[in-house]
């Protein structure tokens, strides 16, 4: 049974219980770090809860920092000392996080209302290939935005 966050108040949501008692969830993420696979007010999330799930590259998980905040980012690497974690929408590499920290895995997206499983094959590789261009994204950057602001100045 996947539960909808939505139908929780928000300032009570508990994430862990919710995941310790349904097992799936599913909820809005906040922010950009996971632009432009995953879109704030557009996308809803599907989670799982990560137990002893085996961990892979280019797995999306739900972890809690240090600090207490919950990030949702993409497996950039796994090594003895810990598990190193990137938001698609980022360049710079978090980690160790270790696994205790790692509360749920991402199934699936909830897209204008319809189901999008990460085991569909345009996902797939669509993921793949952006987590190959990490070094490569600080120049996609600069180039999209010197398009979208010529574009802009063209239609001015």
């Amino acid at each position: 049974m996947t539960k909808n966050c939505f139908e929780e108040k928000k300032e009570t949501v508990n994430v862990e219980a919710l995941l310790a008692k349904y097992g799936t969830i599913q909820m809005a993420p906040k922010g950009y770090s996971m632009y432009p696979v995953i879109v704030p007010e557009r996308d809803q999330v599907i989670l799982k809860q990560a137990d002893a799930m085996p961990l892979k590259r280019g797995m999306v998980v739900l972890y809690r920092r240090a600090d207490d905040t919950l990030v949702l980012h993409r497996v950039y690497k796994v090594k003895q000392d810990g598990i190193y974690l990137v938001g698609d929408n980022q360049v710079e590499i978090e980690g160790p996080i270790q696994k205790s920290q790692i509360k749920a895995v991402l199934v699936g997206l909830v897209r204008k209302g319809k189901r999008v499983s990460v085991l569909n094959l345009f996902y797939v590789v669509l993921t793949r290939i952006w987590l190959c261009f990490l070094p490569l994204r600080p120049q996609m950057k600069k180039i999209a935005y010197r398009l979208k602001h010529a574009k802009d100045k063209n239609n001015a």
